[in-house]
């Protein structure tokens, strides 16, 4: 954990301060979040289900990634009522819904450019 008077803080602070999409990229940032969320969207929402479907993810990464998008407020986890040993969900928040078109249109902007499409330079306004 960094020190909140380090340079890197003090300058992430800034950047927060100067455009909401740099906070935005800091919450799903990181190899694993947005497929995490985009996963869960889909019906896989409990530890092994992710696990099963991102099969390259270690554990320990799963559950930080998944601890960090609950800090930010995209999931929640829940308890399944009557489950020995209790079982846990995890759960969309509004904002983890709002976040999944974004996601999408992410995913075709990706794929339009890997599959080949042809990069110019706009002209000025």
């Amino acid at each position: 954990m960094r020190k909140e008077n380090s340079t890197n803080a003090i300058n992430e602070q800034f950047l927060f301060q100067v455009c909401e999409l740099n906070s935005a990229i800091a919450m799903i940032s990181g190899r694993w979040k947005s497929q995490i969320v985009y996963s869960i969207s889909q019906g896989n929402n409990r530890f092994h289900l992710l696990k099963k479907e991102l099969p390259n993810i270690s554990e320990q990464v799963l559950g930080r990634q998944l601890k960090e998008l609950e800090t930010h407020a995209v999931i929640v986890k829940k308890e399944i009522p009557e489950t020995v040993p209790v079982g846990v969900q995890y759960v969309l928040t509004n904002k983890g819904r709002d976040l999944i078109p974004i996601l999408e249109s992410l995913c075709d902007w990706g794929k339009t450019y890997a599959e080949g499409k042809e990069i110019s330079v706009c002209p000025l306004s």
